[in-house]
């Protein structure tokens, strides 16, 4: 109940934000911030519970904003319904990477997944009616009352998404799937020598993993009002996905929320005040250290804190 009091709060927050807040600098930014939390949760679910590094993030991000651009090139969607068919394309490719892939354990796996980045990249710079390798420019809709701006609309969105993502989470966490994931990721062997359905557990995260990640990219080309595949399938995306879990906790469903708070955050003033040729570096550096100082993660730290009793 907490939670979801909680979780109503942060976005009736956003709302309000969006109603008092004039500087579109602040939503333009927020939404940055926002979708990653979207795409550090879906990563966790793979990546932190079941024990699988993806490096794949871009694969499916990607595909759900060329989903979402297609689709409003072609038909003209309204933004939710590319949503839904960004997080089935997504999903899709989810599930047959994880059919395939699963198998494969550690490094073997983080290769086949950037080899995926790789194959959905070249898809979509020879798709000429995607814009091929020079990119789509879109025009964006008048957005929908009460909103002044698509910006403004495209945070409240994002922040509706991001606690949508959350809460799949912290269901996985909690549920059965989430007990079988974590056996899987302490041994594998001993998960399956007791009865978890290792392979259809695996599958199914990298299938909702997936999904979200192409959520998190379908508002991209309305966001920007362009798309090409060089942006889209960046690596960077992967990185921050893979490094916010790691700074917040992997353990727990608040673990890749507080890291990718922290991390995008400080992205954005870096790219404001120095460079945003320094984000990297600031990602580098943050993770060197959380690994080598806290490798729990924030969460991990509080947790060995002795915190007095009044």
């Amino acid at each position: 109940m907490r939670f979801w009091i909680l979780a109503v709060a942060v976005f009736l927050l956003a709302v309000l934000a969006a109603v008092m807040l004039k500087n579109e600098y602040y939503f333009f930014a927020g939404y940055t911030v926002l979708m990653f939390v979207v795409l550090a949760t879906a990563w966790n679910i793979l990546g932190g519970y079941g024990g699988y590094v993806n490096f794949g993030t871009p694969a499916f991000f990607g595909l759900g904003a060329y989903t979402a651009a297609v689709l409003f090139k072609a038909f003209a969607l309204p933004l939710a319904l590319q949503i839904v068919a960004a997080a089935i394309m997504s999903g899709a490719l989810g599930f047959a990477a994880g059919l395939l892939t699963l198998r494969l354990r550690g490094i073997f796996f983080a290769i086949a997944t950037i080899a995926l980045v790789v194959i959905m990249e070249t898809l979509f710079i020879n798709w000429r009616y995607a814009g091929g390798a020079t990119g789509l420019q879109l025009l964006r809709p008048p957005p929908i009352w009460p909103f002044q701006s698509y910006t403004t609309m495209l945070f409240v969105l994002m922040a509706g998404l991001a606690v949508m993502a959350v809460a799949i989470a912290r269901y996985i966490e909690i549920s059965w799937i989430g007990r079988g994931l974590r056996a899987i990721r302490d041994s594998e062997e001993a998960a399956e020598a007791s009865g978890v359905p290792t392979l259809k557990l695996k599958v199914f995260a990298c299938t909702v993993s997936g999904a979200l990640m192409g959520v998190a990219g379908a508002p991209m080309p309305m966001y920007l009002s362009f798309i090409e595949p060089a942006s889209t399938f960046n690596l960077n995306y992967a990185i921050g996905a893979l490094a916010s879990p790691m700074i917040g906790g992997t353990a727990h469903y608040l673990g890749p929320v507080i890291g990718a708070v922290l991390l995008s955050s400080l992205q954005q003033i870096v790219t404001v005040t120095i460079s945003n040729e320094v984000n990297v570096l600031v990602v580098g550096v943050m993770l060197v250290v959380f690994v080598v100082a806290a490798p729990d993660g924030i969460l991990g730290l509080l947790r060995k804190i002795p915190w007095k009793r009044s």
